[in-house]
């Protein structure tokens, strides 16, 4: 992907490095435990890699990348709160990590996890 042109050459950010960024910012929010996968095949090939960017699809549209993540909440707190605050993490921190503009982010709830029982 050519993000930017400068004199002394061109600036490509990989997929990879987006999805990564915005896996820590998701993991960052407050009442996001974790990350899923998307479907079947991506959770087998996470057990089997354990790479770092599960959760997290990335799709092109013109000059604007549009995000999806796959979200395990925390029982107990508001989950449209939890999914707003993750949206706007992402948003902010790819869009400041990167420079590269932010179209949609769409958060995905897939389970809620109970951290303490008592």
């Amino acid at each position: 992907m050519r993000d930017a042109n400068n004199p002394l050459g061109n600036i490509y950010v990989s997929y990879k490095a987006i999805a990564a960024v915005a896996s820590y910012s998701a993991l960052a929010s407050y009442g996001v435990v974790g990350l899923a996968a998307e479907n079947v095949f991506e959770a087998l090939s996470y057990a089997i890699t354990r790479k770092p960017t599960v959760g997290v699809r990335i799709q092109r549209e013109n000059e604007k990348i549009n995000l999806d993540l796959y979200v395990i909440v925390e029982y107990g707190t508001r989950i449209k709160t939890v999914t707003d605050s993750a949206a706007h993490a992402v948003r902010f921190n790819v869009e400041k990590a990167l420079g590269i503009p932010i179209g949609d982010v769409n958060v995905h709830v897939r389970g809620l996890r109970v951290s303490d029982p008592d």
